[in-house]
């Protein structure tokens, strides 16, 4: 059963803190990115080891699979948009359709295994990017397909609570 797209512009969390995985995105600080993307991604292999992990919580929700289908291509969208941002001025970000990504990539049918080491590959890739940013060039700037203007700070941020956001999506006590 295919996913009905999800259309909500994220952007806000940037601007106040999410009610549903708590992180206050905007308030982290630019040299803490790096570390916290490295610890949101932190217990990946351990859900994606669980015996459902292909299993739906409900028909229109994606399983564990999915979401770390999902967090391993947000590393990698994240990590091109971070290095479109820094070798060109005020870049636009080439449209990525999450929704079209997950049927394209059968995200329902990977092997965990593979998620979970693309999701520490694509963690190292990324976290260790953002670290290694000049905090002065925090500012520079990319505009996403929607309009949506983010600086590598902001981008940081945004994709920092989208990590966050999907380990709190397939928590346990869900």
């Amino acid at each position: 059963m295919t996913i009905s797209p999800d259309t909500k512009d994220w952007t806000w969390v940037l601007r106040e803190r999410c009610p549903d995985c708590g992180l206050d995105a905007g308030s982290v600080p630019f040299a803490q990115i790096g570390p916290r993307i490295r610890e949101a991604t932190s217990g990946w292999t351990e859900r994606l080891g669980r015996p459902d992990v292909a299993l739906r919580p409900e028909l229109f929700t994606w399983s564990p699979l999915e979401y770390g289908a999902h967090v391993r291509d947000v590393l990698t969208v994240m990590r091109g948009r971070l290095h479109l941002m820094l070798e060109n001025d005020d870049p636009g970000f080439p449209n990525w359709d999450q929704d079209r990504a997950a049927v394209d990539g059968k995200y329902d049918q990977a092997d965990p295994k593979d998620v979970a080491a693309a999701i520490a590959a694509n963690t190292e890739l990324l976290s260790s990017d953002f670290a290694a940013v000049p905090e002065e060039h925090a500012g520079r700037t990319g505009l996403r397909s929607n309009g949506s203007r983010f600086t590598v700070l902001t981008l940081g941020q945004y994709a920092l609570h989208d990590l966050v956001h999907h380990a709190w999506d397939v928590r346990e006590e869900r």
